[in-house]
């Protein structure tokens, strides 16, 4: 592939934490032009501490960097300038902010009608849009939360997959808006929010009770779609999950761990009568499994076509072997100088693997992003020395 899908298209970026970086990240590393807009300082995401302190390497990375000071006009007007100049533009402030700057798509729209605009917000229009979302708001409201925790105890899912995921639909519709605008030559408002995408996501259990009747049970409670589908212990106090999830999975399951009095019985061959034996066929199953070690396990599962998986930490990712071979991790320099390496876009277009990128320092590109917008050495010392620039 010689060039990214993307490349040549601009996007200005005024986002912070998680879902509106994400958007960014996703069309950064599909080839776009990336323009992060920092406060003055750099954004606060940045100097986040405990289980924020990875947002901004995970999701930044590849992006220029400029800092302005919006409270100011001088640096308004630069992002005006930046929002005139580019294609697409993504934010992720609360409702009304970017109004109140002159930077939202009503006042954007007569000066660059192609301007895409994205805004991901934590609702979409109805009678919730002016409250503050977060992630872990949206999972609570919306239902991911009751189905992952057990009976009575909500538990967020753990990873901004609400984020995340809200970024990615609003990269979905940034591309369907760009496809749009090939033909008409007009740009569009795109919106993606928090609790809508958590409603998308659990959509699947509002048709499991429209289909069935009964509302579905949290997920560690849940009566399972097959039999054998669990975390099984090992030999050595490990774990390990297998799913058989077919009837000629079952009998290949049989044969691999010589359970042939199990194949046997004919009232066992299809799956949903083994879900309904479930109670009295899993203990022979994990007294079965439970005399392999892990390694042994997996040794016999791999290959065989079973659904199997060691229960892994998000920190053995980094010596994976699959992703270390298959190129899913790149190189990344922190800012404090710490070498490391983090996922790339889980993509792969004619072969090849999309991603990386350095980690921007604050304002590392300011002089480079303002020179393109016409501007010239003096007015770029003049915009630093009244602090609207840095």
């Amino acid at each position: 592939m010689n060039e990214l899908p993307l490349a040549g298209l601009k996007v200005v970026e005024f986002t912070h934490m998680v879902m509106g970086p994400a958007v960014g990240a996703i069309l950064v590393e599909l080839g776009a032009t990336v323009i992060k807009v920092e406060a003055i300082g750099g954004d606060a995401t940045r100097r986040l501490l405990g289980s924020g302190a990875g947002y901004f390497p995970m999701y930044n990375r590849g992006k220029q960097s400029i800092c302005l000071d919006l409270k100011s006009e001088s640096g308004l007007a630069v992002a005006r300038d930046l929002a005139a100049s580019a294609d697409i533009m993504v934010e992720n402030f609360r409702p009304g902010a970017m109004d109140r700057l002159g930077l939202g798509y009503a006042a954007l729209k007569p000066r660059n009608p192609r301007l895409i605009y994205c805004s991901e917000k934590g609702f979409l229009s109805g009678p919730y849009e002016e409250r503050t979302a977060l992630d872990e708001v949206a999972q609570m409201m919306g239902g991911l939360a009751y189905m992952t925790g057990p009976p009575g105890r909500p538990l967020r899912a753990g990873a901004s997959v609400i984020d995340v995921t809200g970024g990615m639909f609003g990269v979905i519709g940034v591309l369907a808006a760009l496809e749009a605008r090939h033909r008409t030559g007009v740009g569009a408002h795109v919106q993606s929010a928090l609790f809508e995408t958590t409603a998308y996501l659990v959509g699947q259990h509002m048709a499991q009770k429209a289909v069935t009747g009964k509302a579905a049970a949290p997920m560690p409670a849940r009566v399972s779609a097959w039999a054998i589908y669990d975390v099984f212990e090992t030999a050595d106090d490990d774990q390990v999950f297998v799913g058989v999830v077919t009837d000629a999975l079952w009998q290949k399951f049989c044969a691999l761990f010589g359970l042939d009095d199990l194949w046997a019985d004919e009232s066992l061959r299809a799956n949903n009568a083994r879900v309904q034996a479930r109670e009295t066929l899993m203990p022979r199953v994990r007294a079965e499994l439970k005399r392999f070690s892990k390694a042994d396990l997996i040794a016999r599962l791999d290959g065989s076509g079973l659904p199997f998986a060691p229960i892994g930490r998000p920190e053995d990712l980094f010596d994976d072997p699959h992703l270390r071979a298959g190129q899913g991790l790149a190189p990344v320099t922190l800012e404090d100088g710490t070498q490391t390496f983090l996922p790339v876009l889980p993509i792969a277009i004619d072969g090849a693997r999309l991603g990386g990128g350095a980690l921007p320092t604050p304002g590392a590109d300011t002089d480079a992003v303002l020179a393109g917008l016409g501007k010239d050495a003096a007015a770029i010392a003049a915009l630093r020395a009244a602090g609207a620039v840095a």
